[in-house]
């Protein structure tokens, strides 16, 4: 049977491969375009996510809510994922055995969706892809790994605790545009 985002949503939805399911209210398996050239991976839902089972509704959502209409986004254009589909209990750190149980859940909507460009949205989303990395210096690098393209950013969140972050984050987000436009240019250039 061929592989779609309808059929990870409910596989998500029965997944037991944790202890997360014991706690969860809903599962966020994610959200957005199918055709999307941009997928946001975060780490894990919060509260608000867990209650309406979908990403990125709390208040870093509003943050990304912005962010994304500074580069003439929206939620519809994108897809929203996060490492863990289920809220670790009173919003810990996902543990590795969580994030393995999840990882071919995400890896199959990668696969999927096939963006030109995989923003991780903190240290997190960039230690499942990238590790090594320090989200402080890499962050606002575009990397290549396994024909992807990965663009390590600071996550909204941290916006909300250090409000000095939002002018780093901005500035990364402007170059979203320019490394698509760039990406294109390459393929172009395979092409021709």
């Amino acid at each position: 049977m061929k592989d779609t985002l309808i059929k990870i949503e409910e596989e998500v939805a029965a997944c037991q491969a944790c202890q997360l399911c014991k706690t969860r209210t809903n599962t966020v398996p994610g959200y957005g375009s199918s055709q999307a050239d941009v997928m946001f991976i975060g780490e894990a839902p919060g509260k608000n996510e867990d209650l309406q089972g979908k990403p990125f509704i709390g208040a870093a959502g509003k943050v990304l809510d912005g962010l994304l209409a500074s580069i003439n986004l929206k939620r519809e254009d994108v897809f929203i994922a996060n490492v863990v589909k289920c809220r670790p209990p009173l919003n810990r750190d996902p543990l590795p055995e969580e994030v393995a149980a999840c990882a071919d859940f995400l890896q199959r909507q990668v696969t999927l969706i096939r963006p030109k460009i995989i923003i991780l949205l903190g240290r997190h989303a960039m230690d499942r892809f990238i590790p090594g990395l320090k989200i402080s210096l890499d962050h606002g690098k575009p990397k290549r790994k396994d024909g992807n393209v990965y663009f390590p950013i600071y996550h909204p969140a941290a916006t909300i605790y250090n409000r000095a972050l939002i002018e780093e984050l901005q500035k990364d987000f402007k170059k979203i545009p320019k490394i698509i436009d760039m990406i294109e240019k390459e393929k172009d250039q395979l092409r021709g």
